[in-house]
């Protein structure tokens, strides 16, 4: 890790943690919120917390600050809509810009630059209504794991086995208004690689005995393991660590992320998406991995709200 640009909590000035939102994801950005608003308390730094219900633009109506610690989970926090309010309002703030936003939170169109740029992502299939059913069978098989493009936490995903049960699959992730795709089934081992201000962080191999890494498994099982290390050699980790490096060049992404990545049983490491304001519970991936690097919860959070000083 490189070493700390500020000393001085005082630099930092009036720092706003944005949290809460109105998405899907509300609950876990409530939680990922309360956890960095304390860190930064702790540290000194001149915090304060504001959940967001409705409007951004109205939640930060009056307030007198120096810059933004984004934790909005999911859509109206992590798609671009924040980002361009504080562009407006010309307050720096933590994680990625309007456009890196709006591209990871769209795993389809993430995964169409990836494509562009010849990394491997799982072959997909657009699903806009049942007709299209049959065509998604022939594309890809089965299995296959349906999602709705603009949700995180696994809300809304479904794994079919079947012709019915890919009907029912598309049938939940429509409820979320957003477009739904198909993607082929990936069997092999589960990572994620954590990303601060263009370093890679140590990778997590997730393991659960759910049929794959769910909403259940991310946030209430007691099940779920993460292996960091995460038994790759040191060079095939380092390999994985720049493909996640490369990944978020792509789409623009800066500040800190979160990549998450199948290895197959070809040993082809395949690209699966970009999470641009990951979870920051003590609990949460990002500073697992971090512990493992030598910095603790306090330390990262400091580090990112960091991101926000960068020209």
């Amino acid at each position: 890790m490189k070493p700390l640009t500020i000393t001085d909590p005082a630099e930092f000035g009036k720092v706003a943690v944005l949290m809460g939102g109105t998405a899907a994801e509300r609950e876990i950005s409530l939680n990922s919120g309360n956890a960095v608003f304390n860190a930064l308390k702790e540290s000194g730094i001149d915090a304060l917390a504001v959940d967001v219900t409705a409007s951004p633009i109205e939640a930060l109506a009056g307030l007198q600050i120096d810059r933004v610690f984004n934790i909005m989970h999911g859509r109206g926090g992590e798609d671009g809509v924040l980002q361009a309010v504080l562009e407006v309002l010309g307050l720096p703030y933590t994680g990625s810009g309007v456009m890196a936003s709006a591209l990871s939170m769209d795993k389809l169109r993430t995964k169409l630059c990836w494509q562009g740029m010849g990394l491997r992502t799982p072959k997909w299939f657009v699903l806009q209504n049942l007709q299209d059913i049959d065509a998604c069978i022939d594309a890809l098989g089965f299995p296959v794991i349906v999602k709705p493009a603009q949700e995180g936490s696994s809300i809304g995903m479904s794994k079919a086995n079947s012709r019915p049960e890919l009907v029912e699959a598309l049938r939940v992730a429509q409820q979320y208004q957003c477009d739904v795709y198909a993607e082929q089934w990936v069997q092999g081992k589960e990572y994620t690689v954590g990303v601060l201000a263009g370093e890679a962080l140590p990778v997590i191999r997730l393991e659960t005995p759910n049929v794959f890494y769910d909403f259940e498994a991310k946030y209430r099982a007691n099940t779920t393991q993460y292996h960091c290390p995460c038994g790759l050699s040191a060079d095939r980790e380092q390999r994985l660590q720049a493909l996640a490096l490369r990944a978020c060049d792509g789409l623009a992404v800066n500040g800190w992320a979160r990549v998450d990545v199948f290895i197959d049983t070809d040993d082809c490491a395949q690209l699966i998406e970009v999470n641009t304001v990951p979870g920051m519970t003590d609990h949460s991936l990002v500073p697992m991995a971090a512990k493992v690097a030598g910095v603790d919860f306090k330390q990262l959070v400091w580090r990112i709200l960091e991101t926000s000083m960068a020209d």
